[in-house]
């Protein structure tokens, strides 16, 4: 089966959880090939009233399908994260439609920081720090060696965390999104 659709890249997201709050942060860039499409993308999002953040990485328009599936079982599942990101996460599995969407989720609240995939996976990292899209795995890297310092705040880790993935990452930029919690 040949792919008619352009070769879409570029994501950084990045949860951290320090000190009573939690931090996700996202790059601006998306990329069709070797071209720079847009640099200013907002790809996190506040839910559920802005107790929830939601960050996306994948096909934008499936990241949005999820986005409101999720909303729903937020509002379905009030106070209850990972009772609603676990729904999707079955959802999403198991529906015909859903299955064929190409999008992760970063989700976090105030306790906890939650990867959500189409696989099923629900997962919640360790050292309260998780990361999705191209440059996900160097933002990780960068923030889980930051997370420790004494004097660096959540957001601080985030934002130096990004710019060291945006140093790294052709898909990735220094336009960054972020939304705070606690």
């Amino acid at each position: 089966m040949s792919n008619d659709f352009p070769d879409w890249h570029g994501t950084t997201i990045l949860a951290v959880r320090k000190g009573g709050k939690t931090v996700v942060a996202g790059d601006g860039q998306v990329s069709m090939g070797q071209t720079v499409v847009k640099g200013t993308a907002k790809k996190v999002r506040t839910l559920a009233g802005g107790r929830v953040i939601a960050g996306f990485a994948g096909s934008t328009a499936d990241a949005f399908t999820l986005i409101e599936r999720l909303e729903a079982k937020l509002e379905q599942y009030p106070e209850q994260l990972a009772r609603a990101c676990v729904d999707l996460a079955k959802d999403w599995r198991t529906d015909r439609y859903l299955r064929r969407l190409e999008a992760m989720l970063i989700v976090a609240d105030r306790d906890q920081i939650l990867t959500v995939t189409g696989a099923g996976d629900v997962l919640e990292p360790e050292h309260g720090v998780a990361a999705i899209g191209s440059g996900g795995n160097y933002a990780l890297a960068a923030a889980r060696a930051l997370v420790d310092a004494d004097g660096v705040d959540a957001e601080a880790v985030a934002r130096k965390a990004m710019a060291i993935a945006a140093e790294i990452c052709v898909y990735t930029n220094d336009s960054l999104t972020l939304e705070t919690l606690g």
